[in-house]
C-alpha cells in the first residue's frame, strides 16, 4: 500500500521552494522539528516491504534520502540551519537553489494518489510524455520500461533525484519540444529506444 505523508505548516504561496540536505534518517525529525517552527515541509514518503530471514515488515521511507523540501521564510534561515539533523541548505553557485513548483507539484499528485511510487536512478534522457486522463492528468514525466510495467519518471533537476511512478501507457500522449539555440532540444526522437515505447505498446495491444 503506498501512503503520502506531507507536513505543510505556516503556508506562504507566493514563495519559492528550496531543499534541506539533512543527515541520514533524519528527514522525519527534521520535517517535524521545522514544521513545529511554523514551517511549510514537503517530505514525500513511501513504503517499502523489506525481508528478512525469519519475517517481513512494511515500512515508511523517503522518496529522496536526505532531502527535506522547504517552502519560503528563507529571511529564517538561521532557524533551519540550526535544526538537528540538517547538514546545510542546497545552493546554486552562491543563490539558494530554487525547486520548480511544477516539480514539486507532480510529486505531490504522485504520492497523493493511488500510484506504486518509488525512487528511479537520476533519469533526464528518454521519450518526455504527458499524462492525459486520471489524477496524473497534465504531469509531464519520462516513459521508460521495466519488463511487462511502464513507468513515468519524475525528477527534481536541481537535485539529480528522480522518481518512478507506474502508469497505463495508453494513459500518456508525446511531448515534443522545439530546442532552443544553445540548448539541447527534447523529445520522443531522442536517446535511442526510448522513444519507440509508445509505438511497441500500441503494436502489442493489437
Amino acid at each position: 500500500m503506498l501512503i503520502s505523508k506531507c507536513t505543510d505548516a505556516g503556508r506562504d504561496d507566493g514563495s519559492d521552494w528550496w531543499a534541506l540536505y539533512t543527515r541520514h534518517q533524519h528527514e522525519k525529525a527534521v520535517a517535524e522539528m521545522l514544521s513545529a517552527k511554523d514551517f511549510e515541509v514537503f517530505l514525500p514518503l513511501y513504503d517499502s516491504m523489506r525481508r528478512w530471514k525469519d519475517r517481513k515488515k512494511l515500512i515508511t521511507l523517503p522518496l529522496f534520502p536526505c532531502y527535506v523540501f522547504v517552502r519560503g521564510g528563507l529571511h529564517r534561515r538561521l532557524q533551519v540551519v540550526t535544526t538537528p539533523g540538517v547538514h546545510t541548505i542546497l545552493f546554486r553557485g552562491e543563490q539558494v537553489a530554487i525547486i520548480p513548483e511544477s516539480e514539486i507539484q507532480a510529486i505531490r499528485m504522485a504520492v497523493d494518489g493511488n500510484f506504486r511510487v518509488e525512487p528511479h536512478p537520476f533519469l533526464k534522457c528518454g521519450e518526455r510524455v504527458r499524462v492525459i486522463r486520471g489524477s496524473l492528468e497534465g504531469v509531464e514525466g519520462i516513459l521508460v520500461r521495466k519488463k511487462n510495467l511502464y513507468r513515468l519518471v519524475l525528477s527534481v533537476d536541481m537535485m539529480a533525484q528522480s522518481v518512478a511512478v507506474e502508469i497505463d501507457a495508453s494513459d500518456v500522449e508525446p511531448v515534443v519540444t522545439r530546442g532552443v539555440a544553445g540548448e539541447f532540444p527534447t523529445g520522443p526522437n531522442l536517446c535511442g529506444s526510448g522513444s519507440k515505447l509508445l509505438h511497441e505498446y500500441r503494436q502489442e495491444s493489437l
